[in-house]
């Protein structure tokens, strides 16, 4: 099974035809004429179902001391794979978006974190993947965050996979 790829939408439900760098790009600037400080974070999650696994991959915009909005994309993908390679999945298509944006965030002075839905704690089974994301998303350059720090993947990113 191929993966099929669905647009960037918000919380709400609200779509959008333009790429994530333009959505980032604008809500930058937005938000910083309103006065806020931002921090970006991305992460994605997965869940795996009897026929696909299905996966979300966030981009959460935070305003310092005033909330925070995201940006969500859903893909389908096989189920033919194990906990190690759907671990790094997660990461690699959070790296993706983190690449895709970094310099949009490095022109307005936009701190960014990459989180990975991976348990720091070996008696998980994510940890399998916990060297090789850390390795994979410090090696691009990114700040790297696992759980529980990780709310991006853990927890939004969760909730709408």
């Amino acid at each position: 099974m191929k993966p099929t790829q669905q647009k960037w939408r918000t919380m709400s439900g609200k779509t959008f035809d333009e790429p994530i760098t333009k959505l980032i790009k604008d809500a930058i600037v937005r938000e910083q004429k309103a006065g806020h400080r931002l921090k970006i974070c991305v992460g994605s999650d997965s869940q795996a179902y009897q026929g696909h696994i299905a996966y979300a991959t966030v981009v959460v915009v935070l305003r310092e001391g005033k909330g925070g909005f995201m940006f969500i994309r859903n893909l389908k993908g096989s189920t033919k794979i194990g906990i190690k390679e759907r671990m790094l999945k997660e990461v690699t298509m959070s790296v993706e978006v983190a690449y895709a944006i970094c310099n949009i965030l490095e022109t307005y002075n936009v701190e960014l974190e990459v989180h990975a839905d991976i348990n720091t704690d070996p008696k998980f089974q994510s940890n399998v993947a916990l060297k090789d994301a850390m390795g994979y998303i410090l090696g691009m350059g990114f700040v790297f965050k696992a759980k529980p720090y990780a709310f991006a993947s853990s927890s939004c990113a969760d909730k709408v996979v």
